[in-house]
């Protein structure tokens, strides 16, 4: 899973990213401090893996993992080449989905680039800048394909599907809330639009905001009734706080979120919700070599879950010896839930659920 972080100048984005990553990209209180884009891996949080290796005593646990993207601030008219120009959203084009970093904090030392802090005139401010580049996007392609259009029947009709998303982009709505025929998909996802892309928001917050889920703050209320809106998630941070619980270990990290009344960190909300937004779930593989928790989309059957490990075991794919998670650590092993016969033998057209622990039969 790859995400890309986007948003204005000064709010608290690498901040974020640096908490998330502990990747150390620059932090500084003017615009475009971020020339390069910084690119960081984070392990999505388990316990279920680190009790299965604790169980195993496996020489090695693997979590699954999110690849985070973080570009310079965009400005009214990154897309143009305002700022540093629109050489970042190419940075994002290839992400699984967007993290919107908003500010939602009032704060005389931290300047903000507009002058103001109003997040529903920043949330515009960037999805327009989204939409400027999907338009060039769009408008190569149109000229491209306009040459053959005449001659052959299919690019007439990819043409009129790109017109018909130029027009619908012109109006100031993003591709995501266009309805396109399934015999046209193949053409729009090939475009590879970043307004296409699932977009969730960050509300970043002050300390004082974060532990009743900035419950009083109309300005997190303004981005939570703009994502419903949208059909888009949001989550509050305080990236600030954040910053803080990189530096613990596990330990200290339950002692001092609890000490803020929180459950829960940035980063676990921000995985929960990237989940959701994907379709995105876990299965998990163990053994005394290695535990390991693989991501894949909701609806996988057995042979593609397989696939994720090794070709091999996709092409040869015989069977799936199955058992929830919670079952193997109530039996003790793997061996003594088969004793009881709750280990499943599944074939094909098994739907792998969240949580299950599978052993892949194969032969090549």
């Amino acid at each position: 899973m790859k995400l890309g972080i986007v948003g204005l100048p000064n709010v608290g984005k690498s901040t974020l990213f640096n908490s998330l990553t502990k990747a150390g990209a620059e932090a500084a209180n003017y615009p475009f401090c971020t020339i390069d884009p910084n690119v960081g891996v984070v392990p999505v949080p388990d316990d279920r893996i680190k009790k299965l290796g604790e169980l195993y005593h496996t020489r090695k646990v693997t979590p699954a993992v999110i690849e985070f993207v973080d570009i310079a601030g965009l400005v009214k008219g990154a897309s143009n080449g305002e700022g540093l120009g629109n050489q970042f959203l190419a940075n994002i084009r290839e992400v699984d989905a967007i993290v919107h970093v908003v500010r939602c904090f009032e704060d005389p030392n931290v300047i903000h680039v507009d002058g103001s802090v109003n997040p529903l005139r920043d949330i515009e401010t960037i999805n327009l800048e989204l939409i400027f580049a999907d338009l060039e996007v769009l408008e190569r392609r149109i000229s491209k394909v306009a040459r053959t259009a005449k001659m052959d029947k299919e690019a007439a009709k990819e043409l009129d599907l790109l017109n018909r998303i130029k027009a619908h982009l012109e109006s100031g709505e993003p591709a995501s809330s266009m309805e396109i025929p399934e015999e046209e998909k193949e053409w729009f996802d090939a475009l590879n639009l970043l307004t296409a892309k699932p977009v969730i928001y960050a509300a970043n917050v002050s300390e004082d905001d974060v532990a009743d889920d900035a419950a009083g703050n109309e300005k997190v209320a303004a981005v939570r009734e703009y994502a419903a809106a949208h059909g888009s998630e949001v989550f509050v941070i305080c990236a600030s706080i954040e910053s803080e619980i990189a530096e613990l270990d596990d330990d200290e990290k339950e002692v001092f979120l609890a000490d803020l009344g929180l459950t829960s960190s940035g980063l676990d909300k921000l995985v929960a919700a990237s989940y959701r937004t994907l379709g995105l779930m876990s299965f998990l593989t163990a053994g005394e070599d290695e535990c390991r928790a693989w991501t894949i989309r909701i609806g996988t059957k057995a042979p593609q879950a397989a696939g994720k490990i090794h070709s091999d075991f996709e092409r040869g794919f015989i069977k799936a010896e199955v058992v929830n998670y919670e079952t193997l650590l109530q039996e003790g092993s793997l061996h003594a839930a088969r004793e009881k016969g709750l280990v499943r033998i599944e074939g094909k057209d098994y739907v792998v659920s969240d949580g299950d622990v599978i052993l892949f039969r194969f032969n090549v």
